[in-house]
């Protein structure tokens, strides 16, 4: 906006504003500003800050961020007479007035750079206010605060920084540090909703003004409830896409059961499908396939590859997976062996005593997962298996068994496979046997899903290739997040 012609705002008529909004003697104020939001101010960057110590007094407190160039007024304070600096070399301010020794004090020496010990939240203790004038919440640091103090898993430790301070020169780094993208905007309806914030104008510039510790307060209690509330879903936005996947590890990793993804559904090429798999936010594979052929067939150089580009991207591969029964396995069971895999997980057959025999003399275990069988021929021959003093087990598909006309937790699950199963395939279809989303067929996989969880399962639920029939990864893995939130 050209405001050339515009009248002029005076340092009184700031002062009388910010009266109205509710700012007084004695008070404390954390301020982001953009002088150029107001228009033509009386005096510049010095009249506003003298309007705002005109206003707050000999006994209040002016502070602003000064952890980068952020402006003309932050500048201004810094150089204003009696002004004090905390020392931080990634989250100082500098402050005027009574409180400013106090709020600064031994900043570097805090744990969080936002957190306990800060001036963010000695603000807050002080009954002191955050006032956004021309700017919106995106700039509003102590929505930081707010992250650090609960730990949020995006968080990152930040690299050692040098600097020095009254004690002479320190080596440290900051353990959850915010950074880099976040969407604080739609916190802003919610404050205004509450009627925790006051909003005005000055010139051309809205202001708001809130007390540190409402915003503190309401605004954790909102992320408690979404931890991913200050990141956008923009799925074009790496820095949030990256963020909300450390979350989701952070989510699984606190189930019994171990979370994988089927190579297949994650892509064709190894780093592909190490990329595709960490962005969507889990930490393990189940290698079926690569480059478009199954392990079992593929050239052995291009899985024993495979398996090294997954771990150098720091994913644990769950097991080998065969698409078909085999007369001998000795030769997989070699391979798992040399990718450093401890299972192989193949279709139950005849076969499956010198499986279980062969796999086990190349330390493999074997997980039988139920193709074109029914659950009582399943059972009796893992009955038979576990009779003759081997210990076989089960990759529990549901969805097979629904294709086979039963009912896979109401009536395949109660047969005597239950002490057997090692791992849930995730995927669903229909009794004509038609792919579905999750818990949209007849495989019951969520009430399977939920039965596991209920007795600590510590084997793996793996979303398997099948899925690609009907959604791809992003869409499965939302799914399957929406299905254990319901739980």
């Amino acid at each position: 906006m050209n405001h050339s012609s515009a009248k002029v705002v005076t340092r009184a008529e700031i002062a009388t504003a910010l009266r109205q909004l509710g700012l007084g003697a004695g008070d404390i104020v954390l301020l982001h500003s953009a002088l150029s939001s107001i228009g033509a101010v009386e005096d510049g960057a010095a009249g506003l800050v003298g309007a705002f110590l005109d206003v707050l007094g000999p006994q209040g407190t002016l502070v602003v961020p000064t952890f980068g160039a952020l402006g003309v007024v932050t500048d201004t304070v810094k150089t204003w007479p009696n002004a004090v600096s905390s020392v931080h070399p990634a989250a100082s301010v500098a402050a005027v007035g009574a409180a400013a020794r106090e709020l600064c004090a031994e900043h570097w020496k805090a744990e969080l750079a936002h957190g306990p010990d800060t001036p963010y939240t000695r603000i807050a203790d002080k009954g002191g206010y955050v006032c956004l004038l021309g700017v919106d919440q995106d700039r509003n640091t102590t929505l930081h605060t707010v992250e650090e103090l609960l730990r949020l898993p995006y968080l990152k430790t930040t690299a050692e920084k040098t600097f020095d301070t009254p004690e002479g020169k320190v080596t440290k780094s900051w353990p959850f540090f915010p950074g880099p993208h976040r969407d604080f905007i739609g916190v802003d309806r919610a404050l205004r909703e509450r009627g925790l914030m006051t909003m005005g104008r000055i010139g051309d510039a809205v202001v708001r003004l809130v007390r540190s510790r409402d915003l503190i307060e309401r605004v954790q209690a909102m992320v408690e409830q979404d931890p991913a509330l200050f990141l956008c879903d923009n799925p074009a936005c790496d820095d949030c896409v990256l963020q909300r996947a450390d979350l989701r590890r952070h989510q699984l990793k606190r189930e019994s059961f171990q979370a994988a993804v089927s190579a297949s559904l994650a892509g064709r090429y190894a780093q592909e499908i190490a990329d595709v798999v960490w962005r969507a936010g889990f930490a393990a594979v189940e290698l079926d396939s690569i480059e478009g052929r199954p392990v079992s067939t593929a050239p052995r150089g291009k899985v024993t590859d495979a398996a090294a580009v997954l771990r150098k991207a720091g994913l644990a591969i769950t097991a080998l997976r065969l698409p078909a029964a085999v007369d001998d396995i000795r030769p997989m069971a070699d391979l798992a062996r040399e990718c450093g895999v401890s299972r192989l997980i193949i279709p139950l057959s005849s076969q499956a005593a010198a499986h279980v025999r062969t796999a086990s003399e190349a330390q493999v275990n074997v997980s039988f997962v139920n193709l074109g069988v029914s659950s009582q021929l399943a059972s009796r021959l893992l009955v038979e298996l576990r009779d003759t003093g081997l210990t076989p087990c089960v990759t529990f598909n549901a969805a097979n068994f629904a294709r086979a006309g039963e009912k896979p937790f109401l009536s395949s699950y109660k047969q005597k496979l239950r002490r057997f199963v090692d791992q849930l395939d995730i995927e669903d279809a229909t009794f004509a046997g038609c792919p579905t989303d999750l818990a949209r067929g007849n495989a019951e996989i969520k009430e399977m899903m939920s039965i596991l969880r209920c007795a600590n399962f510590p084997g793996v639920f793996c979303l398997t290739g099948a899925n690609r029939a009907v959604s791809n990864l992003t869409t499965v893995a939302a799914r399957f997040m929406t299905l254990l939130r319901e739980m």
